[in-house]
């Protein structure tokens, strides 16, 4: 019986990668990106919820370029050792800090001489062969990532990762496939212009259109129409789950969304039936949209003592603690809302 492999990684150039070489080498993957702290902990519990709940016996985890706290890995160890799958975890990190870990559990590997995507590819390319293109492509993020200025591949990095901290369309909170899916759709076909004359100079020239050939399905667009329309498809075919109410009206609660008044408008426009759109930020500012069905200005000032038109209003929700899990934010919200009443 094979092992279904579930990959969390950080959520930069190095991490994404490291996702990138997985996926290389094998097909049944279920990525998940975080940044330090808590969020590791909420990614790694939600990794185990899905793990109890699947049909598959065995599994494996597969943490990369996350450096796990002592506390950390001593709780993932033992939440693994109860659970009733059979699962194998490891680490591979290349953070100094992450040597105390490295040194009580077996399972971590560290290695702060390469990047967390070269320790990756070393590891799976030794047990099932070498790719050529797939190495040259190591070697870009490991100049870039370790800072090997002196190398050829260094300010060809430099550009990947400024792609990767950019783009920001796809937002992985509640959307973490398709996030997942985007990016690496970019890294894909940054890697075309490798071979070019001065490379780093062409890439950075094509970024724009790399961005707009994701999410071009017909006509040609602009990039904000042309990632609006795609989030309005994503929005509602997911507006089941993400649907929220207040009193007697309905309507869909979106995290960091971005560019509001453009995607706002549009989900609305493209789903009649609900009655106002809701984005929360991570620094618990909301923004309201109506198509003229509620009054979001009276709204505002209810839940979140804010204000502003009628079709357009905003707001803070002072009781609200960010969270890192889409349906963990929906229910804080929800709740904050049925308090007042």
């Amino acid at each position: 019986m094979n092992y279904l492999l579930h990959h969390l990684s950080h959520t930069d150039l190095d991490g994404y990668s490291c996702q990138m070489v997985s996926a290389h080498y094998f097909d049944s993957i279920n990525f998940y990106n975080s940044n330090y702290g808590k969020e590791i902990n909420e990614c790694f519990n939600q990794i185990l919820s899905i793990i109890q709940n699947s049909e598959d016996e065995k599994h494996v985890i597969l943490i990369t370029d996350l450096n796990l706290t002592m506390e950390q890995a001593k709780e993932f160890e033992s939440k693994v050792s109860i659970c009733d799958k059979e699962i194998m975890m490891f680490v591979l990190d290349h953070h100094k800090t992450g040597q105390e870990c490295a040194d009580a559990f077996e399972w971590y590997y560290l290695d702060s001489s390469r990047c967390a995507t070269k320790i990756t590819y070393d590891f799976f390319s030794a047990l099932y062969g070498t790719d050529e293109k797939l190495s040259h492509y190591v070697d870009v993020v490991n100049a870039v990532d370790i800072w090997l200025e002196d190398k050829p591949e260094f300010e060809l990095g430099k550009v990947c990762m400024g792609l990767v901290s950019g783009a920001r369309e796809v937002n992985k909170i509640m959307f973490p496939e398709e996030n997942s899916k985007y990016i690496f759709s970019l890294l894909s076909k940054a890697q075309e212009y490798f071979t070019c004359k001065d490379a780093h100079i062409a890439l950075d020239d094509a970024i724009h259109g790399i961005k707009k050939s994701f999410f071009i399905t017909e006509a040609n667009n602009t990039l904000s129409n042309l990632v609006s329309a795609y989030n309005v498809i994503l929005l509602s075919k997911n507006r089941e789950k993400m649907q929220i109410t207040y009193k007697e009206y309905t309507g869909i609660l979106t995290y960091n969304i971005g560019n509001v008044s453009v995607i706002g408008n549009d989900f609305l426009t493209a789903n009649p039936d609900m009655d106002f759109f809701m984005d929360i930020t991570s620094k618990k500012t909301i923004s309201l949209r109506s198509n003229g069905k509620v009054d979001v200005s009276k709204m505002a000032a209810h839940i979140a003592n804010g204000g502003g038109h009628h079709n357009a209003s905003g707001g803070l929700l002072s009781n609200f603690k960010d969270a890192f899990i889409y349906d963990s934010i929906k229910s804080q919200v929800m709740s904050i809302i049925t308090n007042k009443g």
